[in-house]
């Protein structure tokens, strides 16, 4: 029985409901917060949809990949790290515009909208968490996870900032710290399939 393939069976069954249900999340999390961001005039909102985002298609790419071989996964983990840095890089244009253009983040959206995404990462962090040890592509969308919930913090801190000092400056701040925290996750997801391949090359030698 232990050659059936039944527990590989299972277990690519696993990661595949486990990453539709954060895929799911994220998606929708996405399009609230970059609605509600455009409307609020958040950086800080922005950026965490665009972290929301790149978060769905990682685990769609990680989805794609689930029952492949070792090598599709570390390139589906590699794809993810770099659409994980190029969104970041977009949202610090945005910042960039908006502290040259100006900007009026409402503090009270902010907030609320930070809670909601904050539950919601929660939830997609206990989802994968045991998986964080997992193969290269489950562990791209555990390190993704574990991100979103900082991120999601830096926005509730930057929403009550911009209360208390009646400033915009927290909310470009804490842009800019998400946006970095997405390209940091990228690069080091990137570096993560880069010794998996050396490990798996090596193998075959």
């Amino acid at each position: 029985m232990s050659d059936c393939g039944c527990e590989i069976e299972i277990k690519n069954k696993e990661e595949s409901r486990t990453l539709v249900l954060l895929l799911s999340i994220n998606a929708i999390m996405f399009f609230v917060e970059i609605t509600l961001g455009i409307i609020s005039e958040s950086t800080a909102l922005i950026a965490d949809s665009m972290d929301m985002l790149a978060d769905a298609i990682v685990y769609g790419i990680g989805l794609y990949a689930v029952g492949k071989e070792v090598f599709v996964k570390i390139k589906a983990a590699h794809i993810s790290g770099i659409f994980q840095i190029m969104l970041g890089v977009t949202v610090l244009f945005d910042i960039a515009r908006r502290a040259i253009l100006g900007s009026e983040p409402e503090s009270f959206l902010m907030v609320v909208v930070g809670i909601v995404a904050l539950m919601a990462n929660i939830v997609c962090l206990r989802l994968i968490s045991k998986h964080r040890n997992g193969e290269v592509h489950m562990r791209a969308s555990w390190i993704f996870s574990k991100n979103d919930v900082i991120a999601n913090l830096g926005v509730i801190l930057g929403g009550v900032l911009v209360y208390l000092l009646d400033s915009r400056f927290p909310d470009l701040i804490i842009g800019l710290a998400i946006s970095i925290i997405v390209i940091r996750g990228g690069i080091h997801i990137i570096k993560d399939a880069n010794n998996e391949k050396q490990i798996q090359s090596a193998k075959e030698i």
